[in-house]
């Protein structure tokens, strides 16, 4: 056996943890730039704790999913007031844009010298200035990955930049952040979370490690999830989704994903949709054709006793078989309002173009087998049609 694990420096869980990032930012520095999202509720009181410690802070706003026009306008902010520490403070794109700001600061060139796909991939050539993520939604836990996600409007795709040296100094989880996320966007991205925590576990390369996360992540979903979405101050809940998208990023860093992520990537650089909407929408269309492509063509396969277990560890029942996954998804999606994907511009029309995309999609390589172009079709085809 042979696995790999890897994370950020630090990982600080606990309620109100936020009044810990002020001393911790004095630790690496004096100039602080602090990316946040279009909500940013929480950053004055950061800026004041900060100040108390000696750390003067400018604030940068991401209203939208990164791109790489806003890392390189965050990089101009971050130079000119000679920022050496970042603060990411928001979902996964304040997040991801923090990280990307960080580590296109201390680098030369260009960004497409260093992303994937669209640009020459090449290394990182220096450690990125000091980074803190501390995230305010339960879902992407891209506050313990070594990528951030990119759009280029240009190319109609989103790619990661990517780097061991992009890994946070510290990911400071805090689940009282999270209290006022109103229920659409505790949905999303709590099943972004329980996607980040399937995917990895049902993949084709599995990690013993990873496993163990998995399991613990998806247990604690599936009991708070609907509740934290019915009851927003809900606060063991609230608890549960941060631990699981904690999880849910360490298992997707250190593990194979599959067609969810897979479709996804190109559905986020052709249409306006936020990615875990897309996420949400996909999981259990996806789930479905895994397990039934795997009892057609390999029905001796161990991976159909790894989605037995999913849907023992989502139901609640031992004797749970990996067809009441399906079912129990599906209930939870109806139950959470999951609108299709056609809000969003995607038509029946548009299937052909994303499928081929979405096949050559590195994430799709993870997945628990091969499925033929048809069975994809059809996996779009639900989305974009189907609320249940």
């Amino acid at each position: 056996m042979r696995f790999e694990f890897a994370t950020a420096n630090r990982i600080l869980f606990r309620q109100g943890a936020l009044k810990e990032a002020a001393p911790i930012a004095a630790s690496f520095g004096r100039r602080a730039l602090i990316v946040v999202g279009s909500t940013p509720d929480h950053v004055t009181p950061l800026i004041e704790q900060l100040r108390a410690q000696g750390v003067t802070a400018v604030t940068f706003s991401v209203s939208a999913e990164p791109s790489i026009e806003t890392v390189q306008a965050g990089m101009q902010v971050a130079r000119r007031n000679d920022c050496d520490v970042i603060i990411g403070l928001g979902g996964g794109s304040a997040i991801d844009t923090g990280k990307a700001i960080a580590a296109l600061s201390a680098n030369p060139g260009d960004p497409l010298d260093y992303l994937e796909v669209i640009g020459r991939g090449q290394p990182l050539q220096h450690t990125p200035l000091p980074y803190i993520a501390i995230p305010t939604t339960a879902g992407t836990g891209s506050e313990v990955t070594r990528n951030a996600v990119l759009a280029s409007p240009e190319h109609h795709v989103k790619v990661s930049l990517r780097s061991p040296l992009m890994l946070p100094r510290v990911a400071l989880v805090d689940p009282e952040l999270t209290y006022s996320l109103p229920p659409s966007i505790t949905a999303s991205t709590g099943l972004d979370a329980l996607t980040q925590l399937i995917e990895p576990y049902t993949c084709n390369a599995p990690n013993p490690l990873v496993d163990a996360i998995c399991r613990e992540g998806m247990q604690r979903a599936a009991r708070s999830l609907k509740r934290a979405y019915q009851a927003g101050g809900d606060v063991a809940a609230r608890e549960d989704m941060s631990i699981a998208a904690l999880f849910g990023g360490l298992a997707l860093a250190n593990a194979r994903l599959g067609a969810v992520h897979g479709f996804a990537g190109p559905l986020g650089g052709l249409f306006p949709a936020p990615h875990g909407m897309i996420c949400a929408r996909l999981l259990p269309f996806v789930v479905e054709a895994n397990i039934h492509a795997l009892q057609r063509r390999e029905p001796r396969s161990p991976l159909l006793q790894r989605y037995a277990e999913v849907a023992q560890l989502l139901t609640g029942r031992s004797t749970a078989g990996a067809s009441d996954a399906i079912e129990w998804l599906h209930q939870l999606c109806a139950d959470l309002n999951v609108a299709p994907l056609s809000q969003f511009g995607l038509t029946t029309q548009d299937i052909p173009a994303v499928v081929a995309q979405a096949q050559q999609a590195s994430s799709m390589k993870g997945n628990p087998l091969a499925l033929t172009t048809e069975e994809l079709s059809e996996i779009l085809q639900a989305a974009v049609t189907s609320f249940v």
